[in-house]
């Protein structure tokens, strides 16, 4: 009896089957968003009762403590479980030491969350580029970064938030040997149930333009390129990780999300530790400007780059779409 080929059956191939309906495409779909991979950062700043729009920005706004509590809470009620805290201090020098004030405005803010929002996760941003008067991310000699100067000032800061109640403390500096520093800290100080988010790949990117309003944090000279990645670099990006899980960090982050996928699928693959992404300030900017303009539909497409971010294999997204992704997903349209 002769065999049947697809051949001689005069088979058709109809992937389209699956795509027919909504029922069916959810079925099958291979990368989902929901708002518990979501991380929501805010702005906090001095004063009290302050709501202030960022030009570049439009929906994020820097908040004082006490509309971050409410923010905060906002954010948890549409489901996001935790907020990154960025620190907008009233006095700056050349060391940053106002970022490790225990009254500074991340450091009350942690304080009123967790007291206020009892459930939700914080997170502290660990870096002195807001901090200093030269907005540069470290104490600098001339126009060099001093190292381990840097990592001095950044295990005060983020014991600091620590002590506050922060969650988990995120060194953004990318100053070398400054994970193995804070975790060596926090666990002499009592908070080794404090956990390390670390930027571990953070690239020197255009797409930081936004931000650097939103926190005031522009270099006064030069650029971050001394420490900060170069963007054609990949396998720089992995020995970065390497380190920093030897270190002791708990999670990675790359930073930006976009123009780093293929280093987030790389990371994925190559280290077993939780893998975030942040979805910077110049990501979302061009998504709200171009949506605004009537251009493109504004949720599809932060809806689209937040899968792309899964997609590529990060477990944790940070974006500034969070709370609208969080409610747009539970209106079930995260596949349209």
């Amino acid at each position: 009896m002769a065999i049947a080929t697809r051949k001689s059956l005069n088979l058709v191939h109809r992937p389209r089957r699956l795509r027919r309906t909504e029922t069916i495409r959810n079925l099958v779909r291979e990368t989902r968003v929901s708002p518990q991979s979501l991380i929501y950062p805010m702005f906090v700043c001095e004063g009290k009762g302050v709501r202030r729009e960022i030009g570049s920005m439009p929906g994020v706004f820097n908040l004082s403590v006490d509309e971050a509590v409410k923010e905060a809470a906002a954010a948890g009620a549409d489901g996001v479980p935790g907020v990154l805290l960025f620190g907008l201090p009233a006095h700056k020098d050349a060391t940053g030491t106002s970022a490790f004030d225990p009254e500074a405005p991340v450091q009350s803010a942690v304080r009123a969350i967790k007291r206020e929002v009892k459930h939700l996760l914080v997170i502290t941003d660990v870096c002195l580029c807001e901090y200093t008067s030269h907005g540069h991310c470290g104490i600098m000699a001339g126009e060099e970064i001093v190292n381990d100067a840097t990592v001095d000032q950044l295990v005060r800061v983020a014991m600091s938030h620590a002590a506050a109640g922060a969650d988990i403390v995120a060194p953004s500096d990318m100053m070398d040997g400054r994970v193995g520093a804070i975790r060596r800290a926090l666990d002499e100080g009592g908070f080794e149930q404090v956990a390390i988010m670390s930027y571990a790949a953070k690239y020197c990117s255009a797409f930081y333009g936004p931000f650097r309003e939103a926190a005031d944090s522009t270099p006064a000279f030069g650029d971050r390129r001394g420490y900060q990645l170069d963007p054609a670099n990949v396998r720089e990006a992995l020995r970065e990780c390497e380190l920093d899980v030897a270190e002791g960090a708990d999670v990675l982050m790359i930073k930006p999300a976009l123009p780093n996928l293929d280093v987030i699928r790389a990371v994925r693959e190559r280290f077993d530790l939780p893998v975030a992404a942040y979805n910077v300030s110049g990501e979302y900017s061009m998504i709200r400007a171009a949506a605004e303009r009537g251009w493109l539909d504004g949720e599809r497409a932060a809806l689209e780059v937040l899968t792309s971010i899964r997609r590529a294999g990060a477990d944790i997204v940070i974006t500034y779409f969070a709370r609208q992704a969080a409610r747009l997903l539970e209106r079930g349209l995260g596949g349209r």
